[in-house]
């Protein structure tokens, strides 16, 4: 049963997290878990506040004694990333996720699970709830709305916090201090354009889609190699336009800007004397792709069938530019850093593609640590497109997070990692985009550094938490609050 998960220890941990499961809480749509933070912080008696973008700060004393410390800001954000399973039906909005223990690891079924960043937020509020604890002056800042522009993040003030030290709780790997990040754009291609109508007499309408693929995290998981089934069904597309003059109906692939697509489905028609080849093709295209992401992506579906004849195709020219255009665009590692051993410094995730009636979208997202190199990728990107005819914009950009290697909170938490773990913890930086950059923009004088569990696969349905690894991390937190 789901509620055996708040009998894990530390159990004060995973009751927290339990609740926020069966609170919806998608990215956009936070009101209830604000609500539900604010009334635990009066429920304690702690002094709440927040803002007007709706990020939640709680502020709990020190223990006697212990009042001159520097302030420690514990935060985490309160939304999640909504992916499922096609299969499934599952409104974000209004649904709880079904969390259940899985072995070694709390998983949920076909969905996202929310670790990220619900475990963070749940250490949070189990340092609030928790009076046996020796610390300084704490305070709990919840950010709202993360995982798409930051929102919660870019619209703190300067006078909301009063932290010395920020430790933020968004990372995914025990035993790794985490000191900067990358940054990241958004990149927005749109055309507009006027269907046709198809030739019908001779031809049918196929159906394709490529599903079952591993998807993950944009930036933490986009030095594995895994596929993108958006970049995949364009190249695909390419050989069946060349092939047998296939025209495309539409195309639709990937959902969140900062998750890799799992899933893409098009619709085309051809003559039906090539369906046969068609289905060989896609036959052979499976084969190759089982072929060169083997021991990466084992569960490869590519599957075709008949469906209704549309009212309308796309423009063959349009058509052809953009599928070149998708196929010959950068997608995943672009550079690795030369100071940071097997970390990306530069990435591109083609994360959601629709072409049909009318018009064509889609949103790439670019991360970098290096600005030069986040704005060079965009601009390839931007160049290929313009090239096919499309509108390009950008949004969203935010900085990344300078590593400081003199950090009095790196040397803390090195040491309380040392002490749990037995061993000198790596310090590293991350891939992917934390609030400390921008926290850091409105709070210059903050010691920041961000540590997490084990958690695998986020923003995928197969997300999964490390239930030892909690623990461990909660040992390594609790210490270090009581060592600064």
């Amino acid at each position: 049963m789901a509620t055996e998960i708040k009998s894990l220890a530390p159990q004060s941990v995973w009751s927290f997290f339990y609740d926020l499961t069966q609170i919806p809480r998608p990215t956009g749509h936070t009101q209830a878990v604000q609500e539900y933070v604010l009334e635990l912080g009066k429920r304690l008696g702690l002094e709440t506040h927040r803002d007007a973008t709706g990020n939640v700060l709680i502020r709990k004393p020190a223990t006697t004694g212990l009042e001159g410390r520097p302030v420690v800001t514990l935060q985490a954000h309160l939304d999640m990333v909504p992916q499922k399973n096609s299969h499934i039906q599952h409104d974000f909005t209004r649904d709880p996720i079904d969390a259940y223990i899985d072995g070694e690891w709390v998983t949920a079924r076909d969905t996202t699970l929310g670790a990220d960043n619900g475990i963070g937020a749940a250490y949070a509020m189990a340092v609030l709830a928790d009076n046996t604890l020796k610390h300084g002056p704490i305070e709990a800042l919840f950010t709202i709305d993360e995982e798409v522009g930051m929102v919660g993040a870019n619209g703190l003030q300067s006078d909301f916090s009063k932290g010395d030290i920020l430790i933020n709780l968004d990372s995914e790997e025990e035993g790794l201090l985490f000191v900067g990040c990358a940054g990241g754009i958004d990149v927005n291609v749109n055309l507009e354009y006027k269907d046709q109508e198809p030739t019908p007499e001779g031809d049918i309408a196929i159906r394709i889609a490529l599903t079952g693929l591993r998807g993950g995290h944009s930036g933490m998981d986009i030095h594995l190699g895994r596929a993108n089934a958006n970049k995949q069904l364009a190249r695909l597309l390419k050989y069946a336009i060349a092939d047998y003059g296939a025209r495309l109906v539409s195309f639709d692939g990937g959902s969140a800007r900062n998750a890799i697509p799992r899933e893409c489905f098009a619709v085309v028609t051809l003559p039906e004397a090539d369906a046969d080849g068609l289905w060989e093709l896609a036959s052979d295209f499976l084969d190759t792709l089982r072929t060169e992401y083997k021991g990466i992506e084992e569960s490869i579906s590519l599957t075709l069938e008949r469906t209704e004849m549309p009212k309308t195709v796309i423009p063959e020219e349009i058509q052809d530019a953009i599928i070149n255009a998708l196929v010959g665009c950068v997608n995943g590692v672009q550079s690795m850093l030369t100071d940071f051993a097997g970390i990306v410094e530069a990435s591109t995730n083609m994360a959601r593609v629709t072409f049909g009636d009318g018009k064509f979208s889609a949103k790439f997202f670019v991360r970098s640590s290096s600005e030069t190199r986040k704005e060079e990728v965009a601009s390839e990107i931007e160049s290929i497109m313009n090239l096919a005819g499309a509108n390009v914009d950008f949004s969203g950009a935010y900085n990344g997070w300078a590593p400081n290697a003199s950090s009095p909170i790196l040397k803390t938490l090195s040491k309380a990692c040392e002490e749990v773990l037995g061993k000198t913890p790596e310090v590293t930086v991350i891939h992917a985009g934390l609030e400390c950059g921008i926290i850091q923009g409105a709070m210059p004088n903050m010691d920041m550094i961000s540590i997490g569990p084990d958690i695998r696969s986020p923003h995928s349905p197969d997300e999964k938490v490390h239930i030892a690894s909690v623990e461990r991390t909660w040992r390594i937190l609790t210490r270090a609050l009581e060592l600064v």
